[in-house]
């Protein structure tokens, strides 16, 4: 693995319009369970699918069910930023990283320092009223019992992209742009099967694409540097 970390480093010293795209894959490490590995939500036992409770009929239909799972697997409060988050940000306070577009919904990245983030599934840090609007933070979700209601009486929703909704077009075309301007573009932690997502890799027309994921990915043969290890332990050997 030490000529591709090699390969890797030369690619970031020789370059100043990097921007990254990632998955759940970045996360792991922090301790935030993916839901396609084996030990992801997937293949855990529930009353009905993740895919199925994660979709906007069933909370608009069984808030309470949604609610439960919600809270149970979503609202993880207590992991921190591994090395992959940390060097990112550091990137991009040293001018070299323009964008992390993450596919993520924990606030690490933020948490870690970088400030242009654009998250493509939304956050669980961000819930708005669907009746009036009114926003509420992660720790009036974390507390609230049953299903979360707004002073107005409406029911509290998650600003996170459920099954059966669409990305937000702002940030479709941010990271749209982001990544056709980019010289290097990133991709770690995600198996690239999410669509419309993984979609926006075709807009990357620069001089080198990475692949950083433990298991192979549609993009591999495309790409000027594949890694398969961990993340968080490339970018520990990462110099900024």
């Amino acid at each position: 693995m030490q000529s591709e970390i090699e390969k890797l480093q030369e690619i970031i010293d020789t370059h100043d319009n990097i921007v990254f795209f990632g998955g759940a894959g970045v996360s792991t490490e922090s301790g935030i369970p993916d839901f396609r590995s084996v030990d992801g939500l997937y293949n855990q036992k529930y009353d009905y699918p993740p895919e199925t409770i994660l979709s906007h009929t069933f909370f608009m239909q069984r808030p309470a069910d949604f609610y439960t799972f919600y809270r149970d697997k979503m609202l993880c409060d207590t992991a921190l930023p591994n090395e992959a988050h940390k060097k990112l940000a550091a990137l991009e306070a040293a001018g070299k990283l323009k964008a992390v577009i993450t596919q993520n919904i924990d606030n690490l990245h933020q948490m870690a320092g970088s400030k242009n983030v654009l998250e493509l599934h939304g956050s669980v840090y961000r819930n708005h009223c669907i009746r009036c609007g009114r926003s509420y933070d992660f720790a009036y979700m974390k507390a609230s019992q049953g299903v979360p209601r707004c002073e107005c009486g409406g029911m509290i929703k998650p600003d996170v992209v459920l099954y059966e909704e669409g990305l937000d077009g702002d940030v479709i075309e941010r990271s749209v742009r982001a990544i056709a301007e980019a010289q290097v573009l990133i991709i770690g932690g995600t198996s690239l099967v999410v669509y419309p997502a993984a979609g926006l890799i075709d807009y990357f027309r620069g001089d080198c694409l990475v692949v950083i994921n433990k298991a192979p990915t549609p993009r591999d043969r495309q790409a000027d540097l594949v890694i398969s290890e961990p993340i968080g332990k490339v970018f520990s050997q990462i110099r900024v």
